[in-house]
């Protein structure tokens, strides 16, 4: 049994999580890096919500990462 996420929001939530902490951020410093809602940014890094691409990509951009890379299949 595989142990890489299949849904582009699992995918999505690894990799936010993974590379916020790689830099050591809180979520609140991630989500005003973003200009996002702390709460918001939360519920996407467990995966509960559809985020769309538009704030996928502020968060991205604030991780200073691709879009293509945060959805890539891995562990990075």
């Amino acid at each position: 049994m595989s142990l890489v996420p299949h849904r582009a929001r699992e995918r999505f939530a690894a990799a936010l999580l993974r590379l916020r902490q790689e830099r050591g951020w809180s979520q609140e410093e991630l989500a005003a890096q973003a200009k996002l809602h702390r709460n918001y940014v939360g519920s996407i890094e467990r995966a509960e919500r559809n985020i769309g691409v538009d704030n996928m990509e502020k968060i991205a951009e604030a991780l200073g990462v691709s879009l293509s890379d945060m959805l890539r299949v891995g562990d990075g």
